[in-house]
């Protein structure tokens, strides 16, 4: 979450790739803690999602979310980053990343990403998933339903030995062999006792590239997928970041740790 989507953002502009000595990786201990924030940050996405309903506003699911964060002894890891506005990020329609919850209200036929990232026990949980309000699109459902498979694609590829971009390639392969486009202005990136650690993980490229994926290496995945061109536009509030065509854009994440075999899932 970066306003400008600059370097140094976790879904920032792409940068090269950078050393496996910057990367930090987590012992037993802060993967426990781990644990506990992503099921935080999964029981209030859930619960919010409950809440997308027509004629809710953005506005509201954003107060019910702060609600179940503060219940839960958590904090929203949003609320005040580079100055956003917003306990969660509420992205409708060609709305891709970053939306201010405001005033909007929920329409059937809407496609609705809920963000949510909180803090807990020094660590940081970070997801997101798309809902379909009343959808009937068959597009519209199949953009949505390939984000979802684009996800899952890219945490079947995080596993040790791996490099970064085999997760790239995954994600993207998914994207295109649907006829979609993957958005290259914003990427994935490393996650726990801050939101954006290295690496950064781009949704997009050859794989084989990047460091080596290792054990104790924790990353948020998030595919940003649009039915149109992959262009985007970043509005005056300088965070809501809208496609350029305004084609619908469909948005999934989860926190996962690396593992020898297959990767774990924080925020399940």
């Amino acid at each position: 979450m970066r306003p400008t989507g600059t370097a140094e953002g976790a879904e920032g502009f792409m940068r090269p790739f950078v050393s496996e000595k910057m990367i930090i990786l987590k012992n037993a201990q802060d993967l426990e803690a781990m644990r506990a924030a992503g099921k935080i940050a999964a029981l209030v996405r859930d619960s919010v999602i409950r809440e997308v309903t027509p004629g809710t506003t953005t506005l509201e699911l954003a107060r019910y979310a702060e609600e179940l964060i503060r219940q839960n002894g958590a904090e929203s890891a949003f609320l005040g980053y580079r100055g956003y506005p917003g306990v969660i990020c509420v992205s409708v329609n060609e709305t891709v990343v970053h939306g201010i919850p405001g005033p909007r209200k929920i329409e059937v036929g809407d496609i609705v990403s809920i963000d949510v990232g909180v803090r807990y026990a020094g660590f940081v949980g970070d997801t997101a998933v798309t809902v379909m309000v009343g959808v009937t699109d068959p597009e519209v459902i199949r953009l949505v339903r390939t984000t979802e498979k684009a996800l899952a694609a890219g945490i079947a590829a995080a596993r040790a030995g791996n490099r970064v971009s085999d997760i790239s390639h995954a994600i993207e392969s998914t994207a295109q062999e649907a006829g979609f486009s993957v958005v290259r202005d914003f990427v994935g990136h490393g996650i726990g006792r801050q939101m954006h650690e290295e690496p950064q993980v781009p949704n997009f490229g050859p794989p084989g590239r990047g460091p080596k994926l290792m054990v104790g290496m924790t990353l948020a995945l998030e595919p940003m997928i649009n039915m149109g061109g992959s262009a985007v536009e970043v509005q005056a509030d300088g965070w809501t970041v809208l496609t350029k065509d305004r084609c619908p854009s469909a948005h999934f994440e989860h926190t996962v740790a690396v593992g020898e075999n297959e990767a774990e899932i924080l925020t399940a």
